[in-house]
């Protein structure tokens, strides 16, 4: 009996440390949940206006907001941002806005003409123009404040959200800024039945069949998302476009969006097709030169501005791709730019001509041969029309001379153009990086085509400069590729939105670091903690250079699936025309791989200028991210490295593999500090990225390893699978390209 009981009191004793246990496991699993920030689903994007903490809401001035500017759609814009910033960031109700009231420690907006002739911030606002904005802590009326100033009241939107940013990210004030650039534009590829070319990101944003009678919400929170950064125009359609969009009901369609913008700054444009006149059967032809055509455009112009009288012009695709254009005509793009342009000047619209050109019937691609080069074909036709645009055309240049690969040297039109407004066209939607699944911050490619110096005329003059019209005084502008769609997330991925935040701000200032504007985003849009800032923008500046070696190293291009360009597929050489074919990029064969562009190849060097083009002409002096984008080279060629081109060649795509993973390892570390619901989103994205890495850089081995015949350097893995297995995926529903 006493045994007994000792078991049994032993036994009770051992239930009671197990509840105990369970209670503090559970107790420690309520704590661990209760400091995990709530749950997002990311559609706040970068203007969460997340309570600072203690330390920053102490700075934030305490008085009321008042504006000396008159109410306008866009003063009132202004000062209700400023009121949601204000209420989130203290967490708390900042206050009712004032109506002129200027109160101590308060926040005050006010345009140059609403200030004192003799104030001192006059000269300093003269110099910023129309956009520019001042934010500074000044005495007013006798009362500190801080003053919001600029000549304009979209100068005043932009001070709004530039001083709701400085408080997030701990930037100093005073601050002065106005845009490089006139024109900073997101081209949408949304097409009229709500897909969108190259979209990853859902349906188009724009619901073309419920416009104009029902406008979405949603366009306002695009509205104030593109001002945040300055961004001033939308084209709303795809450069593939419809003839259906210039007529009525359309046109009623985009005034309705239009409407909605105009508050925020931003105007709207719209894509057309050449052939639209001829196609609505209201002409005999598209002939540029033929009146009948020109007075057609001039009438539809009048009724466009009828309609939007803000409307900021058209985009054209023409003889591109199969789109009509005037080269049916035997006419060039200046007579087809400049018949459009001269119909928009008398409103003050522009015309955006695209120079992505390639396979004219004056350039045929017949085969793979040395002399043959699409990356040569935009230059060929644009370069001696320079100085033959009228002053309201703009060439639309893309930043490099193929197609978005994940990495290009710059186009050779920049620099080259002095006398024509050129405009850069990057594409922030990531056709060829890995769509919305892998994680590509675009901030470094940006950056680098920005900061290129094209030696034009012998000097120092980056693209950025390029833009500016440092050349000539032709100014240009700078236009992306939307990623926005109808996901909640906007973008299709939270890390995704970090490229349209990075091109907008790199829009309105061209010489922005990416990595601190990686940190702006990652501050605003994930945390203040720099224990989830610091390794967030690691990850983000790591994140395009892993993409480029697992993908295309060593300035290998144009390697991806036929059609929707998802996965690796080097060996596809079958379709219509040559230069469809990744076959035709690469070059790769017994006696080596890579694209002979110098004097002894296609000599699409030559085009760049003299300095340039020098020092891409030798391999030795040629960075290694372009030594086979200039460079038909042996396997066996000696690398800076010490290895063979061809272990070289391997030794990336095994870089890119581990960084993958890395960044995978990387954000399980974070994880716990972010919301749960972005950090699994994040974390499984990360693990396809890693599995698609490993299947990049296996499928193309296998394939230069049958073309090469060469044993993998020792330690390197053998694909795992062989080349027929990787050649045998199919993808006929990948998203974008239907």
């Amino acid at each position: 009996m006493q045994r007994f009981v000792m078991r049994r009191a032993a036994a009770l004793s051992s239930s009671l440390y197990r509840l105990l246990l369970a209670c503090l496991c559970l107790s420690l699993c309520l704590d661990a949940a209760a400091a995990r920030p709530a749950d997002e689903d990311g559609y706040r994007l970068w203007l969460r206006y997340a309570t600072l903490p203690a330390a920053q809401r102490a700075q934030v001035p305490a008085g009321r907001t008042a504006s000396l500017a008159p109410d306008s759609p866009t003063v009132c814009a202004a000062r209700a941002e400023l009121q949601r910033g204000l209420d989130g960031l203290l967490g708390r109700p900042s206050g009712p806005a004032d109506d002129n009231t200027v109160t101590d420690g308060g926040i005050v907006l006010a345009r140059a003409a609403d200030l004192p002739a003799d104030a001192a911030v006059q000269p300093r606002l003269r110099v910023l123009g129309s956009e520019g904005y001042l934010v500074e802590r000044t005495r007013l009326r006798g009362q500190e404040v801080t003053l919001v100033a600029a000549n304009t009241d979209v100068g005043l939107l932009y001070g709004s959200f530039a001083w709701l940013r400085a408080l997030q990210t701990g930037t100093a004030l005073p601050q002065a800024s106005s845009p490089a650039l006139a024109r900073r534009l997101l081209d949408h590829w949304d097409n009229l039945d709500r897909t969108v070319e190259r979209g990853y990101a859902g349906e188009s944003i724009w619901n073309w069949w419920e416009l104009p009678g029902i406008v979405d919400p949603r366009y306002t929170d695009y509205a104030r998302a593109n001002a945040s950064l300055g961004i001033n125009g939308a084209v709303l359609n795809n450069v593939n476009a419809k003839a259906e969009v210039l007529g009525a009901p359309f046109i009623a369609k985009a005034a309705a969006v239009a409407a909605v913008l105009r508050p925020y700054g931003i105007r709207v444009y719209l894509s057309v097709r050449w052939s639209t006149p001829l196609e609505l059967k209201q002409t005999r032809s598209a002939d540029p030169l033929d009146p009948e055509v020109a007075a057609w455009w001039r009438s539809k112009a009048d009724e466009i501005y009828r309609t939007i009288p803000d409307f900021g012009g058209f985009l054209v695709k023409a003889n591109s791709e199969g789109q009509p254009g005037p080269q049916d005509y035997g006419r060039n793009h200046a007579d087809g730019a400049n018949m459009l342009a001269r119909a928009l000047a008398p409103h003050g619209g522009v015309v955006m001509w695209r120079a992505f050109v390639y396979n004219p019937a004056s350039h045929p691609i017949k085969a793979v041969d040395k002399n043959s080069d699409r990356a040569a074909q935009a230059y060929d036709q644009f370069k001696p029309l320079d100085g033959k645009f009228d002053a309201n055309v703009i060439v639309q240049v893309k930043n490099g001379p193929i197609d978005f690969q994940p990495r290009e040297p710059v186009h050779p039109l920049f620099g080259a153009m002095p006398a024509t407004p050129l405009m850069m066209e990057f594409q922030i939607t990531k056709e060829y990086l890995g769509f919305a699944t892998h994680l590509a911050y675009l901030g470094p490619l940006f950056q680098e085509a920005l900061r290129f110096d094209t030696r034009a005329g012998g000097h120092a003059v980056t693209v950025a400069q390029a833009l500016e019209g440092k050349q000539a005084g032709k100014v240009g502008g700078i236009a992306g590729v939307a990623n926005i769609g109808s996901s909640r997330t906007w973008s299709g991925s939270d890390f995704d939105q970090a490229n349209w935040y990075a091109f907008g701000r790199m829009a309105w200032d061209p010489t922005l670091d990416a990595g601190a504007v990686a940190r702006e985003w990652a501050q605003q849009t994930w945390s203040q903690d720099v224990r989830v800032t610091a390794p967030v923008v690691d990850l983000m500046m790591r994140s395009r250079e892993a993409v480029v070696d697992y993908m295309t190293p060593l300035g290998l291009h144009h390697m991806m699936g036929t059609g929707h360009h998802h996965g690796p597929a080097p060996w596809v050489d079958n379709l219509e025309r040559p230069d469809w074919n990744p076959v035709y990029y690469h070059r790769a064969a017994r006696d080596g791989i890579g694209f002979a562009r110098g004097a002894v190849g296609s000599n699409a060097l030559a085009q760049y200028a003299p300095e340039v083009a020098r020092r891409f002409a030798d391999p030795a002096t040629t960075p290694p991210a372009f030594l086979l984008w200039f460079h038909h080279l042996p396997w066996t060629y000696r690398m800076p490295s010490g290895r063979s081109l061809w272990d070289e060649l391997v030794a990336h795509y095994d870089r890119g593999v581990a960084e993958a993973a890395a960044m995978q390892a990387e954000w399980e570390r974070v994880r716990p500090l972010v919301d749960a619901r972005r950090g699994a989103d994040v974390a499984q994205r990360l693990a396809r990225q890693r599995e698609e890495a490993q299947w990049w850089r296996d499928a193309c081995l296998a394939y230069f390893q049958q073309v090469n015949g060469l044993p993998l350097p020792p330690g390197s893995r053998p694909p795992a699978h062989p080349l027929e297995d990787y050649r045998a995926l199919a993808f006929p529903y990948a998203p974008g390209h239907g």
